[in-house]
């Protein structure tokens, strides 16, 4: 028998989702539920609050955090490996009096979250698919239709996740190298190509509100602000828990995964902001309403700079950003397949995505 199988049994829990992921393949989704590029859309938002100090610094503070929250996590998921985790974890901890109301409590926060999480990652797609070059004209959707886009996305989800697990799973391994791949050559290669780049000082040491443009006067709080970058990319290593039923040795496999992701994607998401930081030509230029991006999204327009300034080209700029535009497409799939474990209508993760699916198209 199964170890993860032989804990369930021991805590009066029925085995009723057949075990097909290795310890790899989860990894490969928890990884993809947290993705290197997520905090792209925001990144700008975050520049502009509090400066580059601020939104460097802030990913370091918030990785020592997730790691205490991820090694606790890690912790329970080895004594809890089943389906759901979080609110089945918090009815056992919390006790026989509280742990209906925790139980309820998470269960539904989670749910919530998750609801976001798909909605968040469709947004966040359309907007890089509709970066585009500001000064040669282009097509200007509506509003109905920039929803269209975005309810087609996430029905290509759900349609991906009512295959078998196998096939997400699949998909997931694919994503891991796309982004590990992805990710070295856009770390590696944007502050190479850009020519000049910003000094040290400026990367580590540089302090800047904005209250003009942010209408925020407070420093305090516009650290806070910036540091919600970090805070949103870090998230998702729950997934690994979510999927436990489904893991061989999910005792085991489960915290490894949920501690391995946490540590790649906290290197991987510090090297990114570095090379976009660096790879800086004119901070003034970013947020101008007449650049190639409209001023709508600054790592775009980061990306832009350095290869145009370098080649006069924007090609590799498109080649970088549509390995950003897979990625939160791999985002997005991985999430819709960890939000149909929390919500299991009819005790099938299949019924359960058609349910979110609909949440979603409510909450958009």
């Amino acid at each position: 028998m199964d170890s993860g199988e032989k804990r369930l049994n021991e805590l009066g829990y029925k085995q009723e989702l057949r075990r097909e992921m290795t310890l790899f393949k989860t990894l490969a989704i928890t990884f993809l539920s947290m993705a290197v590029f997520t905090g792209t859309p925001l990144y700008g938002a975050s520049l502009r609050y509090a400066g580059p100090a601020s939104l460097i610094w802030g990913w370091v503070v918030v990785t020592v955090f997730t790691w205490f929250v991820g090694i606790a996590m890690a912790e329970i998921c080895s004594s809890f490996p089943t389906t759901g985790s979080l609110y089945f974890w918090a009815a056992h901890l919390a006790g026989p009096r509280w742990g209906p109301f925790a139980s309820w409590c998470c269960a539904w926060l989670e749910t919530i979250g998750l609801i976001a999480g798909i909605g968040a990652q469709a947004l966040q797609f359309i907007i890089l698919l509709a970066t585009g070059n500001n000064k040669g004209g282009g097509y200007f959707a509506s509003k109905g239709v920039f929803l269209g886009m975005c309810m087609g996305l996430a029905i290509i989800w759900a349609v991906l996740n009512t295959f078998a697990l196998q096939v997400i799973a699949f998909l997931g391994v694919i994503s891991i190298w796309w982004q590990v791949i992805g990710g070295l050559v856009v770390i590696i290669m944007l502050p190479l190509v850009a020519r000049p780049t910003q000094p040290a000082s400026y990367v580590f040491t540089h302090f800047e509100t904005a209250p003009e443009s942010t209408g925020v006067s407070s420093k305090p709080y516009a650290v806070i602000l910036s540091v919600l970058l970090s805070n949103y990319c870090l998230y998702g290593y729950d997934t690994a828990a979510h999927l436990s039923e489904e893991t061989r040795g999910a005792d085991r496999s489960g915290p490894i995964a949920i501690i391995s992701s946490i540590g790649i994607i906290s290197l991987f998401g510090w090297a990114y902001n570095l090379a976009l930081t660096f790879s800086i030509q004119d901070p003034n230029y970013l947020y101008d309403p007449n650049n190639e991006t409209g001023g709508g999204l600054v790592p775009a327009q980061i990306i832009y700079d350095a290869f145009h300034r370098r080649y006069q080209s924007a090609t590799g700029a498109v080649v970088f950003m549509c390995i950003i535009w897979g990625s939160f497409f791999f985002c997005g799939l991985s999430v819709t397949a960890s939000a149909a474990r929390v919500v299991s209508k009819t005790m099938k993760p299949v019924y359960a995505i058609h349910g979110f699916l609909y949440e979603k198209s409510e909450f958009s």
